[in-house]
């Protein structure tokens, strides 16, 4: 961890390489405790903001996302339990379907105790000289107040496929930008 000007550094190749063989040997415990193959999965450092890891699946490509930051910073912690954290969300796809579960449900936290880690939704990491994303906000109104909205929302309303009511009034969000 090289920490200049209190800003964190990603980790080194060297402990990506260690992230990797950590990631891969915890598929090969997943594979002997549950008596099924699971192949490796690909493995990118390119994660940024407050979360440490995310498995994902999109258009059948299945990842695993690290912050190589949040890494830095807390290497150990995210080798004991980032790892396998993310390890169990690709092993509850594989045995249950990812869109038949809760992300954080009894399947998941049944692979997290056979993997030997605690259940943990989320960990609470300082991120004082980490990168972190911050969305752009939109300012909305309605009858009584005014309001402001994510980018995901705002684009949402713009596409057609949300609208968001006042829970005071009822009256829609208006685009007040």
């Amino acid at each position: 961890m090289s920490v200049e000007s209190n800003r964190i550094e990603p980790i080194t190749a060297r402990q990506e390489q260690q992230v990797l063989a950590a990631t891969q040997a915890c598929i090969e415990q997943a594979s002997t405790l549950f008596r099924k193959r699971f192949k490796p999965v690909p493995v990118y450092f390119d994660l940024r903001g407050r979360s440490a890891g995310m498995y994902r699946l999109r258009g059948g490509q299945r990842s695993i996302r690290y912050n190589p930051y949040l890494f830095a910073k807390y290497f150990e912690d995210n080798l004991a339990t980032t790892i396998p954290h993310e390890v169990a969300h690709y092993v509850t796809d594989i045995l249950f379907g990812i869109r038949r579960i809760r992300p954080h449900g009894p399947e998941w936290q049944h692979v997290m105790h056979v993997l030997g880690v605690k259940p943990r939704a989320t960990a609470r990491y300082d991120l004082d000289g980490i990168p972190v994303r911050r969305q752009q906000r939109f300012p909305y109104r309605c009858g009584c107040m005014r309001f402001e909205l994510t980018a995901c929302r705002h684009n949402k309303i713009r596409r057609g496929q949300a609208e968001y009511r006042c829970r005071k009034c009822g009256d829609p969000l208006l685009y007040a930008g």
